[in-house]
């Protein structure tokens, strides 16, 4: 049986995405950090480092900064991570946005259950407050 690549070997050449790095354990966290700095990996049970080229990009909501004083995330690790940092805030505070998600999940939902979707209604848009894509909502 060949061994099964891990997400690190599989994302080699490109890029990989760790989502909610701020809720990783310590001890994986080395284990991040390390491969950041060597740019190499090793398989489970191999002896053998393997080179890896590879572009991280990570998203948290965790306030990193106070888990460091914490002593819940690594400083080193945050360094290396926080690059080109894109603050993003909450969906809570762009309503804005809303109807652009809202549209989406439901044309996706409509392709899944071949469902027979009219669009939302002018009043239900008003009390949900979405004011961009309610062209493609009121359909």
């Amino acid at each position: 049986m060949a061994p099964k690549p891990g997400k690190f070997e599989l994302a080699n050449g490109g890029t990989i995405f760790l989502d909610e790095i701020g809720n990783m354990p310590l001890n994986m966290q080395a284990k991040i950090l390390r491969v950041l700095q060597e740019q190499e990996i090793e398989r489970l049970g191999s002896q053998k480092s393997m080179k890896i080229d590879v572009r991280v990009v990570s998203a948290t909501n965790a306030n990193l900064k106070k888990d460091i004083k914490d002593g819940k995330f690594r400083e080193d690790l945050f360094h290396r991570l926080n690059v080109v940092p894109i603050p993003m805030p909450p969906l809570r505070d762009r309503k804005e946005d809303l109807g652009v998600y809202v549209a989406h999940f439901l044309e996706k939902l409509k392709k899944k259950y071949t469902h027979q979707f009219k669009g939302i209604t002018s009043e239900a848009l008003k009390r949900s407050k979405i004011t961009h894509g309610r062209e493609i909502l009121e359909n």
